[in-house]
């Protein structure tokens, strides 16, 4: 399986044409009311109060891909909108090469991300780069980011050779399409140098088994919702 070989799949299709253009414009809405400021990467979990947000986290084409990497039992664990505006921003905004699970308590550390993409993300605009292969080594130890800019939470980096930078590919998504990446997997994106908004909905989701063993960067328990299967561990 190449997910298990690389730690990731690309280009999952998930909405039509038409499907997409709706969800843009529910996210446009959302984006107007609550400004570009918050929606850049303030707009975490809002599936508890935006039924948009709550349909694609359980679309069924997503979570049959994610049944086919996790199993049969498993959390929603948290959503979360990246957004970068390209041009005209105060600092050209980027995701510092990282592991998802580094500071999210899980023991053990597994999950899978979705990456669904809002707006056509590719070069230009800042898509998603991936080191194939750099999950099987388990979680590195990440320092602080000296570049300005990176759009994570605690501002987290982790390091890599020359040689992983080198491998490193592009993760190019049409909006409506996904992609699906291990939790140990390292990746990122470089800035938006276009004039266009690339927004994306990152899904996350932990099998059942798992437990959280410490609080996660920002300093609190994760509230799961189960979207497949049965909880037979009580861990939340």
């Amino acid at each position: 399986m190449r997910f298990v070989h690389d730690g990731f799949i690309a280009a999952l299709p998930v909405l039509s044409p038409t499907e997409a253009a709706d969800v843009r414009a529910q996210f446009d809405a959302l984006e107007a009311r609550v400004g570009q400021t918050t929606a850049r990467i303030g707009l975490l979990d809002r599936h508890t109060t935006e039924p948009f947000i709550a349909t694609l986290a359980t679309h069924p084409t997503i979570l049959d891909a994610v049944e086919s990497i996790l199993g049969p039992d498993f959390f929603l664990l948290a959503t979360h909108f990246f957004c970068k505006y390209g041009e005209g921003e105060t600092a050209a905004t980027f995701v510092a090469w990282h592991q998802d699970v580094t500071y999210w308590g899980l023991e053990p550390p597994v999950a899978v991300t979705v990456w669904l993409a809002i707006d056509d993300a590719d070069t230009k605009n800042g898509c998603m780069r991936v080191i194939p292969g750099s999950h099987a080594a388990g979680i590195r130890g990440h320092t602080t980011a000296v570049q300005p800019g990176n759009l994570l939470s605690i501002n987290q980096e982790v390091m890599i050779s020359a040689d992983e930078e080198a491998s490193a590919i592009d993760l190019p998504l049409p909006a409506g399409f996904a992609s699906l990446h291990d939790g140990c997997l390292i990746h990122g994106s470089l800035p938006n140098t276009s004039t266009r908004r690339r927004c994306g909905l990152t899904l996350r989701y932990i099998p059942t088994h798992v437990a959280q063993s410490a609080t996660n960067s920002h300093g609190k328990r994760w509230s799961p919702t189960l979207v497949r299967g049965v909880d037979r561990f009580q861990n939340f």
